[in-house]
């Protein structure tokens, strides 16, 4: 009889020292935080293999295939997680951002689409939606969101690049050109601003001598198509 106690006193020890769903969740957490993704898929594994609707640790399971560039199989765990939940905008949003990664950007639209509709106050779902919105030269539609984004962040630069070229494909070089100084002052090591600063100035106002100096600080920075303009208009 003592030793059938013993016996089940040790189960009992064993279960209770076994980590809990959340601990295996946050462990996983953790090692996308360093860097560690395989770690991490592991942990989120288990995480869900103790409670099958640990919808965030399905979601975070995407993200690190995410972060490992296999964009099919983060869209697969993605997929597991607003099966069970479709009231949280993240798996909607980083599904959005795999189809980007990936160039089938009109899946990208729907799911950002949906993701704002569940939460309009995220400023990310407006910056990554113009990025896609771009790609399918929807230009007008793109500015909107770029313009929604620096709304909420007067200092992003990449939103002001973007929203420039967006301009300049619907035609407003004046407006872009606004747009890509914003840029170049935000972020002085963008050489493809400043190229395509430099390469407005030169068309749009016959400014020679201000987009030599933009073209050839882009070329400085390593865009090395500022070169070909340099050499034709600017003597290089």
């Amino acid at each position: 009889m003592k030793k059938i106690w013993s016996i089940s006193l040790l189960i009992a020890v064993l279960f209770s020292c076994a980590p809990s769903d959340e601990e295996l969740f946050q462990a996983g957490v953790d090692r996308i935080e360093s860097g560690n993704y395989n770690d991490a898929i592991d942990y989120f594994d288990r995480a869900i293999e103790k409670n099958p609707d640990h919808t965030a640790a399905r979601n975070a399971k995407g993200v690190a295939y995410f972060n490992m560039e296999q964009y099919d199989e983060a869209i697969a765990a993605f997929n597991s997680s607003i099966q069970i939940d479709s009231t949280s905008y993240k798996p909607f949003f980083n599904r959005g951002n795999a189809y980007l990664e990936k160039g089938e950007f009109t899946k990208a639209i729907i799911d950002y689409n949906y993701a704002n509709s569940l939460d309009p106050q995220q400023v990310d779902i407006y910056y990554n939606r113009g990025v896609a919105l771009l790609a399918m030269e929807e230009y007008e539609d793109a500015i909107l969101d770029f313009d929604m984004t620096l709304q909420a962040n007067q200092t992003h630069a990449q939103a002001y690049f973007n929203k420039g070229k967006a301009e300049l494909g619907n035609n407003m070089p004046m407006a872009a050109l606004e747009s890509l100084n914003y840029a170049v002052e935000h972020d002085n090591r963008n050489g493809a601003a400043f190229y395509l600063l430099g390469v407005t100035e030169m068309s749009a106002l016959g400014k020679t001598e201000e987009g030599c100096a933009n073209l050839k600080i882009s070329l400085s920075l390593g865009y090395t198509d500022a070169k070909e303009w340099l050499d034709e208009f600017c003597g290089e």
